[in-house]
C-alpha cells in the first residue's frame, strides 16, 4: 500500500460510525474499498453498500474533470439510466446540484423537495422507481468531487434513517479517497511513460515499444519503418525569443507530426529537439510519404509568437527493417540518415537502405 493511500485512509478514519451498524460488516467493506481497482470498488458500491441501507437500486458515476462529465461506471437497474451527465446543466439536476455543493443530498419525496427544485423535465426515468426517496452522495477526495454514488428505492418505502445516512456519509469518503488514489496512480503511470511537454511517449518507452514491434515483425513477417525527426535551428529560436518560444516550437512540431500518422503508429520525443516515430507494417515508400508530409506540414506554416512569425523546419531520416536488427541498430542507422539530411541542407528527408542511400 502506498503512503498516499495510507494517508487517505487515516483522513477518513475519523468519520463517525453509526452506533446501530455492526462494525464486523463495515470494517471488511472498508478494507476491500481501499484498493486501486475501480471495478472492485464499483462491485461493492452496487451490491454491498445498498444492503447496509436497504436500498434496492444503486448507480456509480466517475467524474472526468477535463470535460466536467459524469460517466456511468456501474449500476444494477433493470431499466435505462443516463450513461453520461454533464455538470453544465441549467437548471441542474439533483445529481449535478449535489456535485456542485459537494454535500450529501437526501431526498425523501421528489414531488415535494424544494432545494434543489426538481423539474419534471429532469425526471425522464421517474416512472421506473418504486419510491420517491433517494440519497445522492458526491464522492470526495481532498475537497474535490471524483464521482457520485446514487442509492434509491428503499425496500420498505420509508425515509432513510440517521444511521443509514451516516453509513453512506462514511463510505462516500472512503470510496472518494480510493477513486482519487486510482486517478493519482494512473496520472503517475502516465507521467512515467510520457514527455511532459508534448504528451508523446518518452525516450525509454520508445525503446520498449520498438523492442515489442521488432519482435512482432520478426515473428509474423512484414516490414517495420522508423522515422527520426530533428528540429532545425532550435537554438537560434531559444537565443532570440527565449526558451518559452523554443518550448512552443517543440509543442507545435509535435502536434504537426501527430497529425501525419495513424492511430497504430507510435510517436515519441526522442531527445531535446528530436522525435521518433514507429510505423508498424509499413513499407519504405509509404514511410517516405509520411515523412515528406511531416516536412511539408512543418516547414509550410510559421509559428506565431508574441507578434513574431517564426519559421519552423525539420530534417527527417527514414529506415525500413525486417525484425532481424536490434533496437539499437535500428535507431543508429535511422539517426545516421537523419544526420545526412541535416548535412545536406536541412528541411528534407533522407532514406536509409541497406544497399542504397538516397536523398529527397
Amino acid at each position: 500500500m502506498s503512503k498516499k493511500i495510507q494517508k487517505e485512509s487515516s483522513q477518513t478514519a475519523n468519520t463517525t460510525v453509526p452506533q446501530n451498524c455492526e462494525l464486523d460488516i463495515i470494517t471488511p467493506l472498508a478494507k476491500k474499498i481501499n484498493c486501486l481497482d475501480v471495478k472492485r470498488i464499483a462491485e461493492i458500491c452496487i451490491y454491498e453498500i445498498p444492503k447496509l441501507v436497504s436500498a434496492k437500486l444503486a448507480s456509480l458515476y466517475i467524474l472526468d474533470e477535463n470535460s466536467d462529465i459524469l460517466h456511468l461506471e456501474k449500476n444494477n437497474h433493470s431499466f435505462l439510466i443516463n450513461n453520461i451527465v454533464s455538470l453544465n446543466q441549467n437548471p441542474p439536476s439533483p445529481m449535478v446540484a449535489a456535485v456542485r455543493s459537494k454535500e450529501l443530498l437526501i431526498i425523501n419525496d421528489m414531488e415535494s423537495h424544494k432545494t434543489p427544485n426538481i423539474h419534471k423535465t429532469q425526471r425522464v426515468f421517474s416512472q421506473n422507481y418504486q419510491t420517491n426517496g433517494c440519497i445522492i452522495a458526491p464522492l470526495i477526495c481532498h475537497g474535490r468531487v471524483v464521482g457520485v454514488l446514487n442509492l434509491s428505492d428503499k425496500s420498505d418505502g420509508t425515509p432513510f434513517t440517521k444511521d443509514e445516512i451516516a453509513v453512506v456519509e462514511l463510505f462516500r469518503q472512503l470510496i472518494g479517497a480510493s477513486i482519487g488514489n486510482i486517478s493519482l496512480f494512473e496520472k503517475t503511470q502516465r507521467q512515467a511513460k510520457t514527455d511532459g511537454l508534448t504528451g508523446m511517449l518518452n525516450h525509454r518507452m520508445f525503446y520498449e515499444t520498438l523492442e515489442v514491434e521488432l519482435r512482432r515483425t520478426q515473428r509474423y513477417g512484414g516490414k517495420l519503418s522508423i522515422v527520426m525527426i530533428d528540429i532545425d535551428n532550435l537554438k537560434p529560436i531559444n537565443d532570440r525569443y527565449g526558451h518559452r518560444a523554443g518550448d512552443m516550437a517543440i509543442k507545435q512540431i509535435a502536434r504537426r507530426i501527430s497529425t501525419c500518422i495513424r492511430q497504430i503508429d507510435v510517436a515519441a520525443r526522442y531527445g531535446g529537439d528530436e522525435f521518433a516515430v514507429i510505423l508498424p507494417n509499413t513499407l519504405l515508400n509509404d514511410a517516405v510519404t509520411v515523412a515528406e508530409r511531416m516536412v511539408t506540414m512543418t516547414n509550410g506554416t510559421p509559428m506565431l509568437w508574441e507578434q513574431h512569425r517564426i519559421t519552423l523546419s525539420i530534417s527527417v531520416g527514414v529506415g525500413q527493417y525486417n525484425g532481424e536488427q536490434t533496437a539499437g541498430d535500428v535507431t543508429k542507422t535511422t539517426d545516421r540518415a537523419l544526420y545526412t539530411a541535416k548535412q545536406a541542407g536541412k528541411g528534407r528527408v533522407h532514406i536509409f537502405e541497406p544497399e542504397q542511400v538516397s536523398s529527397r
